[in-house]
């Protein structure tokens, strides 16, 4: 009788540290999106981010500026904190955890020490297992910077002599790179297609917190302020036409290899992404482990 008594004991525990144990392997995947603009990320990135904060895994943006110089009319402490709040509100729609803004000011962004020390900080807060970040070669200082600063941060996460206060990382994490349409000195390669299709208009309501960006700023520099409609449903109207990218023929056949051929030919949108040389080289196992959105046929 002792005997079923303990049996009866041991099998409940030992159940309770399989499942623990499992829980403790499969912990959920933590994700830093790092653009160099509060904007930046959302663009880039917001279906991937929508899609992963749906699964329950830790997503944190950061900007690595404030956008203080990013109006016509604007500028200073009071963009810096109409941007603020924007972003705050993005972070809300998309449903991910954290949005972090650096004090650096918009369009004076250099890959100094001290800023490499900051995004060293940030990935190693978060416990990242997955970074992405713009490539070095763009338009925009900034968006350069902000890849060279990543890249340059690639490494030191896991250094504990540097950045000693936060404790260094024991992995090094996958680095990523948003996608882009520079073609020099080589042109963007798709390792990564999520389709986003099913959170596109999660992405626009997200897109639509940046008023001061995709309605005033960016059609003001871009010199199409007269498209932009009046207040009301017609606005989210347009800001979707407006963010509608083409998928790359090279996107779509990144996008057969992970969901198959026909869920690819109906993918509407998408978002791609480049394995940087630094970090942690996954293999395709790897990826589809840390992309789970991505339906293996």
């Amino acid at each position: 009788m002792k005997r079923h008594v303990l049996h009866f004991l041991i099998v409940p525990v030992l159940l309770l540290l399989t499942i623990a144990g499992f829980a403790q392997t499969q912990q959920p995947i933590r994700i830093v999106m790092i653009g160099a603009h509060p904007d930046d990320c959302d663009i880039k990135g917001g279906g991937t981010a929508a899609l992963f904060a749906a699964m329950g895994y830790a997503v944190k943006f950061v900007a690595v500026t404030n956008g203080d110089a990013g109006h016509q009319t604007m500028g200073g402490g009071p963009l810096a904190k109409r941007r603020f709040e924007e972003a705050q509100e993005s972070a809300r729609r998309l449903g991910i955890a954290a949005y972090h803004i650096l004090p650096n000011h918009d369009g004076e962004l250099l890959p100094s020490l001290s800023v490499r020390l900051e995004i060293i900080r940030e990935i190693r807060e978060w416990n990242a297992d997955v970074v992405i970040s713009p490539r070095p070669n763009d338009y925009h200082p900034d968006h350069r910077y902000t890849g060279v600063l990543v890249q340059d941060a690639a490494f030191m996460v896991g250094v504990p002599n540097v950045a000693s206060d936060v404790p260094a990382l024991r992995k090094n994490p996958v680095f990523l790179y948003f996608e882009d349409y520079f073609q020099r000195p080589n042109p963007f390669r798709p390792d990564v297609s999520v389709d986003i299709t099913s959170v596109f208009d999660k992405k626009i309501n997200a897109l639509d917190s940046h008023k001061s960006q995709v309605y005033e700023w960016l059609p003001w520099i871009g010199n199409y302020a007269t498209e932009v409609p009046a207040e009301g449903p017609g606005r989210i109207k347009w800001l979707a036409t407006r963010y509608t990218r083409k998928i790359t023929p090279e996107a779509r056949k990144t996008l057969e290899a992970g969901y198959g051929k026909d869920k690819a030919q109906a993918a509407q949108h998408a978002e791609s992404f480049e394995i940087c040389e630094y970090g942690t080289q996954p293999t395709p196992e790897e990826i589809h482990r840390l992309f789970p959105m991505i339906k293996i046929q």
